[in-house]
């Protein structure tokens, strides 16, 4: 988790919303991502949506099974669905988003019979730190 926070904290030095991702396979880290929607001019180009990317990259597998990923904040449904896609085995997240999230807000898609594959999901770590950083990019912002 503390590789995505650092990569949150450097995508808000970019102007970027600060949310940043993390994948590991055990104790290796595989890849990880800040959001770069603004500097790739990308809609899909958030903080999960790369570290994924990125650690299929350096698998050369289409799939992370075994592989967790930490990301600080709740996905929203485009990164939840490709999570789900991934196989990705463990989702730990920290601040919840009951605007945009998807996993315990919003269309909760791991719940739903569509889903072809859940990961186990551990949410609320190190949430008030999250939070924070979210709170203090958008308040500089206004």
């Amino acid at each position: 988790m503390a590789r995505a926070f650092d990569e949150a904290r450097a995508a808000a030095a970019r102007g970027e919303v600060p949310v940043g991702a993390a994948v590991a396979h055990g104790e290796r880290l595989l890849a990880a991502a800040g959001n770069r929607t603004r500097a790739l001019n990308d809609p899909t180009a958030h903080a999960e949506i790369l570290a994924i990317r990125a650690a299929c990259a350096a698998l050369g597998a289409e799939r992370l099974t075994g592989c967790d990923l930490y990301v600080t904040l709740e996905p929203c449904p485009m990164c939840a669905a490709a999570i789900s896609f991934a196989r990705i085995r463990r989702l730990y997240f920290a601040a919840y988003d009951p605007k945009g999230g998807a996993v315990e807000n919003g269309v909760r898609l791991y719940g739903q019979p569509t889903c072809h594959h859940a990961p186990e999901v551990y949410g609320g770590l190190r949430e008030s730190e999250a939070a924070e950083l979210l709170r203090r990019f958008f308040e500089e912002k206004r």
